[in-house]
């Protein structure tokens, strides 16, 4: 499957001031504040910071932001940024955000995936997840967005995956291994 790169860049900036994310931002972070968007090229944005939301106790939280306009029940984890270069993707960068905030329009829902177990969780799953997504396995695909000069590779995870893989990756033995 092939997605526009402009256009999924196009309603990311549309929806950067949508009235429903404060919304998520007040019910997700107890003590919510205020939010800032970072948008401008620079270091924060390079890390992955898209929102910095402050809480009243003066913590700052810093959020990169994804917006689907439909429902397909998986998350997308980009792999490769340029696939022909071998551009390491989001999800195999280490990012300054500490959420994901993935948003799908239609269903009015936002998940909050904490960076760190969700990398981890790529981490351990992720030759599993594009080995399933190669061969189209168990609601598993590969996604293609093609830019200008290059395209960029996603592996699409089922949502219930994505949320167990967190949760493993929470849990931590550091019995024998």
């Amino acid at each position: 499957m092939i997605h526009s790169f402009a256009e999924s860049l196009a309603l990311s900036k549309e929806h950067e001031d949508a009235p429903w994310w404060p919304k998520v931002y007040a019910k997700a972070f107890p003590g919510f504040a205020a939010m800032m968007s970072v948008r401008d090229d620079g270091w924060a944005q390079r890390g992955g910071i898209d929102r910095v939301i402050t809480l009243r106790s003066s913590r700052v939280v810093t959020v990169d932001e994804k917006v689907r306009s439909r429902s397909y029940g998986d998350v997308l984890l980009e792999r490769w940024s340029n696939r022909e270069r071998k551009t390491p993707g989001w999800i195999q960068k280490d990012l300054a955000c500490d959420f994901i905030a993935y948003a799908f329009i239609p269903d009015e829902r936002c998940y909050l995936f904490p960076f760190l177990p969700l990398r981890a969780a790529w981490l351990e799953n992720g030759r599993d997840w594009i080995a399933k997504a190669e061969s189209e396995l168990d609601g598993f695909r590969v996604i293609l967005a093609q830019n200008d000069r290059y395209a960029t590779e996603s592996v699409a995870v089922p949502i219930p995956e994505i949320l167990a893989a967190i949760h493993r990756a929470q849990v931590v033995d550091w019995g024998s291994e």
